[in-house]
């Protein structure tokens, strides 16, 4: 994607920053609790979501991505403080194409703006 002038738009550049999800992984995602919860229906797009305590499961096709978090200690950068949640993401039963399709979506579904 880019801007009428032709520059590239940062969205489009993170999503080429990591061309491979593996079948479980974790994140160190800057957000809170509520922040990942209000965000992560619309990061699932049309899969079906369950949601219980700490813990999510998204069904994608014959298979399933299990999430679970955990608040981490902020980040602290003088006087900038970050909250944080450690997130597992684990697949089960989806194929290499299917993973790589929804996490593309997901991570630019749950992108923060900056630049």
């Amino acid at each position: 994607m880019c801007w009428p002038s032709g520059r590239r738009l940062q969205a489009a550049e993170a999503a080429d920053v990591q061309s491979f999800y593996p079948e479980r992984f974790e994140r160190d995602m800057a957000t809170t609790e509520a922040e990942w919860l209000t965000a992560l229906p619309r990061a699932v797009g049309a899969h079906p979501l369950t949601l219980s305590p700490g813990q999510a499961q998204v069904q994608i096709g014959a298979g399933h991505l299990t999430l679970r978090w955990q608040p981490l200690p902020p980040r602290v950068i003088a006087l900038l403080r970050l909250q944080r949640l450690a997130v597992v993401f684990a697949f089960e039963g989806v194929d290499e194409a299917q993973r790589q399709g929804f996490m593309k979506h997901f991570d630019l579904s749950t992108q923060r703006g900056g630049g």
